[in-house]
């Protein structure tokens, strides 16, 4: 038993040696994520919110192209060092990730908004007014 405990204990350390071992574990903790992502249609157009906390505002993009709009987000989490600090392995950790929607017709492009709060980047997404519900009103008979 206790040479089997002594193996387990040297697993972390063998496959720190070889080079797969490091980018598989930094394959699941950085590179590409998927956010999840909410989409909501209301009277007066949709709204699309991203979940995406611990990211600033500043590093998302939003980019219309035609009737496609895609919202790309890069951030780098930077470790503080100090000065004639010696290290001998520093992993470099980034994040991101993207998306893209083909937005309805009915969606009036030139008047998008979007704004980053709490963790979530919400898109509004204004209607056209004619394709906004009309109230019902009587039509006279002539």
């Amino acid at each position: 038993m206790k040479s089997i405990a002594r193996f387990h204990n040297h697993i972390p350390s063998f496959f720190d040696n070889f080079s797969f071992g490091r980018e598989l574990s930094s394959a699941w903790t950085n590179g590409t994520a998927t956010p999840s992502v909410n989409v909501v249609e209301h009277e007066n157009g949709f709204r699309i919110d991203v979940a995406a906390p611990g990211l600033p505002k500043e590093a998302f993009s939003l980019n219309l192209d035609q009737r496609t709009l895609t919202i790309t987000a890069v951030s780098e989490a930077k470790k503080e060092t100090n000065d004639g600090e010696n290290y001998t392995r520093r992993e470099f950790s980034y994040s991101s990730f993207k998306r893209s929607f083909t937005l309805p017709d009915t969606v009036d492009s030139d008047k998008i908004q979007a704004g980053y709060k709490d963790g979530i980047l919400s898109v509004d997404l204004p209607k056209r007014e004619e394709a906004k519900p009309k109230a019902a009103r009587q039509i006279e008979i002539i």
